[in-house]
């Protein structure tokens, strides 16, 4: 058994049988015995299990892609037959020992199975920043494993166009995933699936306006690693304060001695509708259409009631922030994290949630069990499954999905160019909307010159949306929607909204282009086109959605 395995069956055996918070960000893979000495100054953490990431992402670069497309040239059948690395003959054969000393900019090579690969041009090209070199020298397969959305077609020709040799078949390791998986929850086979492993999966647009509330089996699904299994019983969270180094632990019974507390709220992926935005120009990451949002009435405690129990200041929030840590663990031993503002925890109105049931039954695995963070109107990333610790610090998380993801960007910069470190979080959410029925290439009856067309739209922050408007000749004319929406007034606002429409359409015309755009309590309302919204992370994807349907007179 390779070392890596040993590590992430003794993780996912932490996760199942004993408690252990997640009070450090890091992993110390010294404490397992048979620790090789080759990587005893290898400083493992968050930047090794993107390297997947790191490859992907790439597609978006003028570097990786002028690069691609010219060692494409001549060789397009050779990788239309072959996955990334199979042995390839007239190749030099490099030895482990060797390829682990090319570990510096200057020179950084990886493996995957048999290919060895210098992928040192790219490295300028990294979202990631300088973590990129903590996996010099090493395979990418068992981050690959945990990543798998990375096993395209695309991504291998992008890995084999950096390709010198082959790895020496003595040093081959297995790195098979299987155990990783193994425990997997059952998913419905009606979700639209984007990635198996991690699971990742897209509600039908039929069924996202068949229920006000989505049931829990069709709630769309975004996971970043394996889901850890987690005993209720045996369950806790502790809470951490760094300037006071006072702490305490919460078991889910202690919790409910709080004030009971529910909150119906959409959570949305900031990436939704980024297949979209892809469109203008190549974005990284997974190619969502309209269906990574859902609707769900949640149920447990305040984490502002937590935090007061547990002596926070109310009045003491400035550069104060909470960092929110799950169970989840990736290839590296680090669980996710993320934060948000001290003062956004603790507003009575924002009404952040520890969640341990939905729709009125207690959480699945997918979703959270047996406890999650709910933080209305922001980024779903901010409400972390699988909740382990709260530390009140007074800095960010320090973890990739924090400090190098979900932040905003204007449509000029590049993976090159971006200051991951001075771009805001992303902690609301713009107001956007979709048609869901008819679908683009429908062929809908025109019945007394109206058809009809349904969808959602919804605002992040706490707006209510206050009107939805749809067209059908280009804008000249808009038709107002009928709105179903919770009760909940402005500001404190975070469910979506269901619309439908009777639309007018050109009378004899073969088709129809519909157009929506949603209007919110604040007066905001959707851009245009994305060519101006369009950023590197395809993230805030909320210009006018449209549709193409054939018209039956």
């Amino acid at each position: 058994m390779s070392l890596r395995k040993f590590i992430l069956r003794s993780l996912k055996l932490r996760n199942k049988f004993s408690y252990l918070p997640a009070l450090s960000h890091h992993y110390n893979y010294e404490d397992y015995k048979g620790y090789n000495e080759k990587y005893r100054n290898f400083n493992w953490n968050i930047g090794a299990a993107i390297l997947a990431s790191v490859l992907v992402s790439s597609t978006s670069t003028d570097v990786s892609s002028d690069k691609l497309k010219k060692n494409k040239q001549g060789k397009t059948e050779e990788y239309k037959t072959i996955e990334a690395g199979e042995k390839k003959p007239n190749l030099p054969t490099y030895r482990a020992e060797e390829i682990s000393k090319h570990n510096t900019k200057n020179s950084f090579w990886v493996t995957y199975r048999h290919g060895v690969y210098d992928v040192t041009s790219f490295l300028p090209s990294h979202p990631g920043g300088e973590q990129i070199y903590n996996a010099a020298g090493l395979s990418i397969e068992p981050f690959w494993n945990v990543y798998g959305m990375h096993k395209t077609k695309e991504v291998y020709e992008l890995l084999e166009s950096y390709r010198i040799g082959n790895l020496h078949d003595d040093d081959l390791v297995d790195h098979s995933d299987e155990e990783l998986w193994a425990t997997e929850p059952y998913r419905d086979p009606r979700l639209i699936v984007k990635t198996a492993k991690p699971f990742n999966a897209e509600i039908p647009p039929e069924y996202q306006i068949a229920h006000f509330d989505t049931p829990n089996e069709l709630f769309y699904v975004r996971q970043h690693m394996p889901v850890p299994e987690l005993d209720a019983g045996a369950h806790r969270v502790r809470v951490v304060l760094e300037d006071t180094g006072h702490s305490r632990e919460f078991s889910l019974q202690q919790l409910r001695s709080l004030p009971a507390a529910s909150v119906r709220a959409a959570l949305m992926c900031a990436g939704n509708r980024r297949s979209e935005m892809h469109k203008v120009k190549p974005v990284k990451g997974i190619d969502w259409a309209g269906g990574a949002i859902s609707n769900a009435v949640w149920s447990g405690v305040y984490l502002r009631d937590v935090l007061l129990t547990c002596g926070v200041d109310p009045d003491d929030t400035e550069g104060k922030h909470v960092i929110l840590t799950g169970a989840d663990i990736d290839a590296t031993g680090q669980n996710f994290s993320t934060s948000i503002p001290l003062r956004l925890a603790l507003d009575a109105s924002a009404r952040v949630l520890l969640a341990t049931h939905m729709n009125g039954e207690p959480l699945p695995p997918d979703h959270g069990r047996p406890l999650r963070v709910i933080v209305p109107g922001a980024p779903a990333v901010r409400s972390v499954k699988w909740l382990e610790c709260i530390t009140i610090s007074s800095e960010e998380s320090s973890s990739h999905w924090h400090k190098k993801d979900y932040r905003a960007f204007n449509p000029s910069t590049t993976w090159e160019s971006a200051d991951f470190e001075r771009a805001p979080p992303v902690y609301s959410l713009p107001v956007t909307s979709a048609i869901c029925a008819p679908r683009h290439g429908d062929t809908v009856t025109v019945r007394h010159g109206h058809i009809e067309a349904a969808g959602y739209a919804y605002s992040g922050g706490g707006a209510r949306v206050v009107r939805v408007d749809v067209s059908a000749d280009g804008g000249r004319s808009w038709t107002e929607a009928r709105l179903q929406q919770d009760a909940a007034p402005h500001r404190e606002h975070y469910a979506w909204t269901l619309w439908t429409v009777r639309l007018p359409v050109p009378a004899h015309a073969a088709q129809a282009e519909l157009w929506v755009k949603a209007t919110d309590g604040n007066l905001n309302t959707q851009p245009e086109t994305f060519e101006h919204i369009w950023n590197i992370r395809g993230i805030l994807s909320n210009a006018y959605h449209r549709v193409t349907v054939r018209l039956q007179h």
